[in-house]
């Protein structure tokens, strides 16, 4: 493969890397806008910021979604629990 061939490969796989970066930016975005959804209902109603039930439930969809991607369930399990820290923290901020 001559090095030429192999930039363009290379340029061509960074650009998409940057889309699916994109992507994730967004379901990120779409979540938190959720998130904040779920904590509107919890202060209407004066339901606790932290339900460590359903967290369990999110942790758990995370590792069998993992694992049927065939992805790390440490390291998804490990974005998983900061998105519902940074959830809970914008939860506690807002009430």
């Amino acid at each position: 493969m001559s090095q030429s061939h192999a930039e363009e490969e290379l340029a061509e796989l960074r650009e998409e890397i940057e889309e699916i970066d994109h992507d994730i930016v967004e379901l990120i975005a779409r979540r938190t806008y959720v998130a904040d959804s779920v904590a509107q209902v919890k202060a209407e109603h004066d339901l606790p910021t932290t339900d460590e039930s359903q967290e369990d439930v999110v942790m758990d969809r995370a590792g069998e979604n993992a694992e049927r991607f065939e992805v790390d369930s440490n390291l998804v399990k490990a974005i998983f629990r900061l998105l519902i820290e940074l959830n809970k923290v914008e939860q506690r901020e807002s009430r």
